[in-house]
């Protein structure tokens, strides 16, 4: 069942109900310290964090310079500060020494396994980071997998019940339509918001409960 016919019939219903999302690019730098302060954490808290941390630090140099105490308190309100300000600054330093500026432009020459190569290399910065910053600031082939995204697909029968978020990032790559990876990813996770939930998902309003493999087993 899961061909690309099915993949965009899932689309067409899910655009229906959330929109279509044309792609816009994000900052790369930006999408980069907001993904890893979103690890283990709500958007409310990381969203709180990430404002709290450009306000006390105007620039990314700033940020880069700063003791490491002042930025694990500035992004405290996104738990694990500890440990994600000082990947932040790690990353923000290991930009100025190879681009001598903090500057993730030259991954748009690179190619989707290059690019994302040396995203992980970054400490904190694992396949759903590296995904979201190539998606959503250079457009490129790479398919996110959160929380939502993963209970959403396992679900509709699009991966296996057993696959863990590493091999999920391979599969859907693997299965969904390139050019559909940004607003697919948006709206699986506004399925997973709205009406998948986790524990008590709304199967009678679902709009694609008749080809979801869940229904009838909940």
């Amino acid at each position: 069942m899961n061909t690309a016919r099915h993949i965009l019939a899932l689309h067409d219903a899910l655009c229906a109900e959330y929109g279509e999302h044309p792609w816009r690019p994000d900052d790369a730098v930006e999408s980069l310290v907001l993904t890893i302060l979103s690890q283990n954490t709500n958007d409310v808290n990381r969203d709180r964090a990430f404002a709290q941390l450009r306000e006390r630090f105007p620039t990314w140099e700033a940020v880069r310079d700063a003791p490491e105490e002042a930025v694990v308190d500035a992004v405290r309100p996104a738990g694990l500060a500890p440990t994600k300000a000082p990947h932040i600054q790690i990353a923000l330093r290991r930009l100025t020494e190879e681009q001598g500026r903090i500057d993730l432009a030259f991954l748009e020459a690179l190619s989707v396994d290059e690019a994302r190569e040396w995203l992980v290399s970054l400490p904190g910065v694992g396949p759903k980071t590296a995904a979201i910053v190539l998606l959503f600031a250079f457009g490129k082939p790479a398919f996110p997998v959160d929380t939502h995204v993963h209970r959403v697909t396992r679900r509709l029968g699009l991966i296996p019940e057993t696959a863990g978020r590493e091999k999920a990032h391979v599969l859907l790559e693997a299965l969904v339509p390139p050019e559909i990876y940004y607003p697919f990813h948006l709206n699986l996770i506004e399925h997973g918001r709205a009406i998948c939930h986790a524990r008590t998902p709304e199967c009678a309003r679902c709009v694609v409960r008749n080809v979801c493999a869940y229904v009838g087993n909940e």
